[in-house]
């Protein structure tokens, strides 16, 4: 799912309250913390991370590489913190995020 620039935007302003739930430490990103951010993104949809210093990781990179594995987007890095989102799927999930959709603007001929 490709996010458009309004949705950027309303996530990350629903992200400015959150706090880091997953954290990449010195031993990167493994099998455990890719689990441990896939329990997240089916749970809450939108999740804050940060990339600690004695991490081989800046935070673009960890986002760009979790993002991947998570088969989620990337909404915001911003210093050593990166935003991701996935839609749920879990079935009679009451409090999914919706995102604002773009209203195309007809093409005059």
């Amino acid at each position: 799912m490709e996010l458009t620039s309004k949705q950027r935007a309303q996530l990350r302003a629903m992200a400015n309250s959150l706090d880091p739930i997953v954290i990449i430490g010195k031993d990167g990103i493994g099998e455990n913390l890719v689990k441990q951010a896939n329990d997240a993104l089916e749970a809450r949809e939108l999740i804050k991370c940060r990339v600690l210093e004695t991490a081989m990781y800046t935070a673009k990179e960890a986002c760009q590489e979790l993002a991947q594995l998570t088969r989620s987007e990337g909404v915001q890095v911003i210093g050593t913190k990166f935003v991701l989102y996935r839609e749920s799927h879990k079935p009679g999930k009451t409090d999914k995020i919706v995102l604002v959709k773009d209203k195309k603007k007809p093409i005059k001929k």
